[in-house]
């Protein structure tokens, strides 16, 4: 026998590899400030290291939003190139903070250097030198708050940039203004340090296996309410975005960066995206500067030896991300995706992968980007000003956008109120007129000439889109806004509709209510008239709903007016006017005073209208739900109509008393997280009166157990002239990523009460589909048969769509089940659909 203590070729490999990866590990894991920053500069000592005022090494643990603030507010102290301004508060109160770092002398004449720069995107700015003009970059870190290495590399970059000394920092500074916006995402990067630093042992264990690296509901990627800021840069509904969209607007920075992490077993990605999934109002020379950009962090991260790749993955088409946001504003904007450890250190297919490598490449890709900038200066500033002396020349025909809603002020308000953080400009309305069989009513619409700076950001909010160079989408394919507000809306109008130019957007105060003897009406069309009756029912006033149009003292009353009597009221008649005319007052929902209940149509004495009852609501939330849908759906009970939703984890479940709600949501995202005996408690509840509302895969659950039938729509093909290659974009190219579709309203059902037209866009990402009943009145929403209004579906999925319906309602027991395919909320925006879900809330036994 041969026999030897010496491994075999095969295992001495497999030794050694083990051994680098453990010797990468160890020297990796522990390191000091040393390990990220440059040699070619030395490093001013009165200027504060992290760890001098944090109490760690950069890496060594996740750093906490408040010691980020900490270590920003020391470095603002300690040097001269930083000012710190705190910009707002989230929703948790943590501070948004924004540092501009650039040289003593540029901050010395800041407001000089920002006037000029912003001169460059006016009328007139040929005659602007840009030779000597400072190049602005927008450097952001982690918009989502578990991919925490942008942040902490946050803390090199800073310390950096205060410290370094040497030639080579004193042209950057001279030629940058750099606004460093250390954690665009406070709350949830605090979540996710607290969860990560929670779960750190003292001998980091890299098993992917661990607690560490499988964070509980809902992680820390969103924001308080759950949202993914980066989807925000658009719609602005959310405190964060709305801070930095000001800096941006502010100042119109050349470049923006976007730090973010992605799967542990990738490398390190920056943009260009796939060419093919630009989009088409991105001018290609945003493109090409991109592609230069490119060059200066292939050159860096090859210096450091780290993997990298472009063109793949990722894309440039939804203008709401912020790494696509600049490409319509005269800027370009860079994503950068690092493979992620999500802890301390995780095993990968490369090896152990360490926090503080990823924390190196993000710090190098940051400051690879100020070389690039400072190269390319003179370039980026010539091109944003082309880029808006090309605008200014595609809007000289001139002609306006009018939109609005003649029965509801609030929603054109807050369309108005995006466009104007937008700095778009906008008029009033002149005088009521009709385009299209639609009126636009004065105090009800707005006018927005095409003929303004933003012309470009106008056409992309509102354009409708459905031809695509490519089929496969990073995000949503279509965002269109008047489709999302459900407004009526006008292209082709002229300036001559336009009356005063609007320095104050302010939302319409409706005439405080009559005071009458009898009785008050308020009709359903405002978006805040759940908020409003919401207000009333939670006085302990009765309240009772229009199942029936009527007419009354000369003003015609909608589907779904509410009715409050004075009679047989806990409150006298005085109190009960001065509450209604509060409530008007604060939710800008107008309240009419009637002195008689003699109608053309139904009497207010008539059986039509169906007592109200105060809703007591609860959602399911936890493992199994999407958190962004049921952050979508907390924000919208809490913040706009004030009113308490009960979260109900879904781990609690089996023991939760549901007597206690009249209403019960089970948001989309649907897993397995409830079993059939809690399936059966949910039906009993219903059984007994509750009114359950579900949404999107939910319906899966819904028809598993036996809560409601429902038949799905089922489409079996082969691919056929596919390669092993081309397999996944041809998955892809099935999927509804996210367009809009038309609908037929039945204005009768109390589903549609509050709309004032018969039909209405939705926003739909899925792909369930349900078969329309027999009878046509149990169809109150049906797509039409040619559905597609803005963006990409493939044509088999078109064809499937149509005639579908996205709700569905039945009865069980003395309660009902309701089912949206469709996601009502969306992103927050999606102001349009906000009602059917309310309807179905305070009007669900009445379907």
């Amino acid at each position: 026998m041969y026999y030897t203590s010496e491994p075999t070729m095969r295992n001495f490999f497999l030794f050694l590899f083990v051994i680098l990866n453990v010797t990468v590990y160890s020297q990796d894991y522990k390191v000091d400030l040393n390990y990220y920053l440059p040699k070619d500069v030395s490093y001013n000592k009165n200027i504060p290291t992290p760890k001098s005022v944090i109490g760690h090494e950069v890496g060594e643990w996740h750093v906490t939003h408040d010691k980020l603030v900490q270590y920003a507010y020391a470095l603002a102290e300690a040097s001269d190139r930083i000012t710190i301004e705190n910009r707002g508060k989230t929703f948790e109160g943590r501070p948004l903070l924004l540092m501009t770092i650039t040289s003593p002398a540029n901050h010395g004449n800041i407001e000089s250097i920002r006037s000029q720069h912003i001169s460059l995107t006016e009328n007139g700015s040929s005659s602007l030198n840009t030779t000597n003009m400072p190049v602005v970059v927008y450097q952001g870190f982690s918009i989502h708050g578990n991919e925490a290495s942008g942040s902490n590399a946050g803390l090199a970059a800073a310390y950096y940039l205060a410290a370094a000394e040497g030639p080579k920092i004193d042209e950057l500074l001279n030629n940058a203004v750099i606004l460093f916006d250390p954690s665009f995402n406070p709350d949830g990067l605090q979540r996710f340090a607290h969860w990560a630093n929670t779960h750190k042992a003292q001998h980091i264990n890299p098993d992917p296996n661990d607690r560490e690296y499988s964070e509980a509901w809902p992680g820390g990627r969103t924001n308080h309410y759950w949202f993914d800021l980066n989807r925000d840069w658009l719609p602005v509904q959310l405190p964060e975005s709305r801070v930095r969209l000001k800096t941006f607007h502010d100042w119109y920075p050349n470049v923006l960066t976007d730090h973010h992490e992605m799967g542990t077993n990738s490398s390190f990605f920056f943009q260009p995206g796939i060419p093919s999934r630009t989009h088409p109002l991105t001018p290609q020379r945003n493109q090409d500067l991109t592609g230069m950009i490119a060059k200066f962090h292939a050159k860096a991260l090859d210096q450091i030896g780290s993997f990298y790749y472009s063109e793949e993955n990722f894309d440039d088409y939804y203008y709401g991300k912020g790494s696509t946001f600049p490409d319509i504003n005269g800027g370009v904007g860079i994503l950068f995706e690092q493979a992620s450890s999500r802890g301390h250190a995780q095993e990968s297919e490369n090896g152990i992968l360490t926090f503080p490598f990823t924390i190196r490449n993000q710090f190098t890709a940051a400051l690879s980007t100020l070389e690039a900038a400072v190269a390319l200066r003179e370039d980026l500033l010539n091109y944003q000003r082309k880029f808006y002396d090309d605008a200014r020349r595609e809007a000289a025909s001139g002609g306006a956008i009018v939109f609005g809603d003649e029965k509801d002020a609030a929603k054109a308000y807050h369309l108005a109120e995006i466009l104007n953080r937008h700095k778009v400009e906008i008029h009033e309305l002149k005088e009521d007129f009709n385009s299209g069989g639609k009126n636009y009513k004065k105090g009800y619409s707005y006018v927005v000439p095409m003929n303004q700076r933003q012309h470009r950001l106008i056409k992309a909010m509102f354009e409708k889109r459905t031809t695509f160079q490519d089929s496969l989408f990073y995000d949503i394919s279509a965002w269109s806004f008047p489709l999302a507000f459900n407004l009526d809306y006008t292209e082709n109008a002229s300036m001559n509709r336009a009356g005063s130019k609007i320095t104050e957007l302010k939302m319409r105060t409706p005439d405080t209510p009559n005071v009458s003897t009898y009785a008050y009406l308020m009709e359903w069309h405002e978006y805040y008239s759940p908020k409003a009756l919401n207000l009333i029912l939670s006085e302990g006033l009765r309240a009772k709903v229009a199942m029936r149009q009527f007419s009354l003292e000369g003003r015609d009353y909608d589907y779904g007016t509410i009715l409050i009597p004075i009679q047989n009221q806990d409150m006298n008649k005085a109190d009960l006017t001065k509450f209604l005319a509060k409530v008007s007052r604060e939710t800008k929902v107008p309240i009419h005073g009637v002195r008689t209940g003699l109608a053309k149509g139904i009497d207010l004495g008539s059986s039509n209208f169906r007592a109200v009852e105060l809703p007591k609501v609860a959602m399911l939330v936890g493992d199994g739900v999407s958190s962004y849908d049921a952050g979508e759906i907390w924000h919208l009970f809490d913040t706009r109509y004030d009113m308490r939703i009960t979260k109900l984890d879904t781990r609690n479940f089996g023991r939760t008393d549901l007597s206690r709600y009249t209403d019960i949501i089970v948001p989309g995202g649907w897993g397995s997280a409830l079993d059939k005996g809690d399936a059966e408690k949910l039906k009993t509840w219903v059984q007994n009166g509750g009114s359950l509302i579900a949404f999107r895969n939910a319906g899966r659950f819904l028809e598993r157990n036996e809560l409601m039938k429902l038949k799905f729509k089922s489409r079996k093909d082969s691919a056929t002239n596919v390669t092993f290659e081309q397999r996944r974009d041809y998955s892809g190219a099935k999927v509804i990523g996210g367009a809009i579709f038309e609908a037929k309203l039945d204005r009768s059902h109390p589903i549609a009460f509050g709309y004032k037209n018969d039909r209405i866009a939705m926003f739909r990402n899925t792909t369930l589909m349900v078969e329309p009943d027999a009878n046509s009145y149990n169809n109150p929403i049906q797509y039409t048969s040619n559905p597609l209004l803005s963006g990409y579906i493939s044509k088999p999925n078109l064809k499937d769509l149509s005639n579908t319906v996205p709700f569905k309602v039945s009865g069980l027991g003395r309660g009902e089940v309701i089912y949206f395919t469709d996601n009502t909320n969306f992103r927050a925006f999606w102001y349009g659909t906000n009602k059917l879900m309310m309807n179905a809330i305070f009007f669900g036994d009445q379907m």
